[in-house]
Order: structure tokens, then sequence, then C-alpha cells
């Protein structure tokens, strides 16, 4: 298994790493046409930085305007489009979920095997329902607010992803 280990003491480095990611992601979406299946995790406690995380992600991969927190919806979705090449972007919080099928039951099967990007905070609340992950980003806060940014891939893909950061 493929990981990196990041340091990340402020919110502009937060930025840089989910950057560097969104580069990478905008790359195998350029050489697969758009027909990219990506599937990343974040794992974390509350306060971690997943949300943020995915703010910055999503800021990068070309979102304009604000970036809500699915806490209550399960999922936000957003289309982007990297050089004219148009994906999705899914953004998953099962945290609020109440029985791990809820994501299921909310008719989200189809969201995992369309074509596009599905980034799902607190998956362990779905106690392995979930579609294979790609990579998991393991997030974890520090007494002195800095956080340690954990990437691991799980799939060829992943792999190739954390190799670009």
């Amino acid at each position: 298994m493929t990981e990196k280990t990041f340091l990340l003491s402020s919110e502009a480095q937060t930025a840089a790493i989910a950057e560097k990611l969104a580069s990478a992601i905008s790359a195998l979406i350029q050489t697969s046409n758009s027909s990219v299946t990506l599937h990343l995790s974040l794992i974390g406690d509350l306060g971690a930085g997943k949300t943020t995380f995915t703010r910055y992600l999503l800021k990068a991969l070309g979102h304009i305007g604000k970036v809500k927190s699915p806490t209550y919806t399960l999922c936000e979705p957003y289309e982007l489009a990297t050089d004219n090449i148009k994906f999705s972007l899914h953004h998953f919080d099962l945290y609020r979920m109440r029985y791990a099928e809820e994501w299921l039951d909310a008719g989200f099967r189809d969201t995992f095997s369309n074509p596009g990007i599905c980034v799902v905070e607190w998956p362990e609340k779905a106690e392995g329902t979930l579609p294979a992950v790609d990579a998991e980003l393991h997030l974890t806060m520090h007494d002195d607010e800095s956080r340690e940014l954990i990437v691991k891939a799980i799939s060829q893909t992943g792999k190739s992803l954390i190799e670009s950061l």
C-alpha cells in the first residue's frame, strides 16, 4: 500500500495539499476523458478538517461559490469542468446516518457507479456497505491545532494520485 504523510500547520498548507490533489484529479480526468470513477474517503474526528479539506479541493477543481456541508442532506452535488471536460463531484457526509444502508435508501447507489468523484466523510458510518474506495485521507488534529494528513492508496488509481502529491 502506498501512503504519504503531511503535517498541516496552517489552512494555507491544507489548501496547498488540496490543490495538489486537485491537479492530480484533473490530470486523471483529462486522460480518461471524464469517464473516471473515483472514490475518496475522509476519516477523522469532529473538527479534524474533513469539510475544510473538501472545500479547498472543490475550489481548486474550479468551483466558484459557497461549499455547503452535507451534514443534513447526506450529499451535495457539484458540476465541474477541467479543460472543458465536464465531471461531477458528490460530497457526502454520513455523520448523521442512523443505520448503515441509509445512503442506499436515499438513492445514492447510482452516484457511486456513475463516472465522477465521490468524496465521503464518515465512511465508517456505512459499516462496509459503500463501494470500494481508491484512497483514504486520514486527518488528525493535534493539541497545537496543527493537523496530520495521511493519504493511503487502496487502488491503483489511488496510488497514481498519491504519487503526484
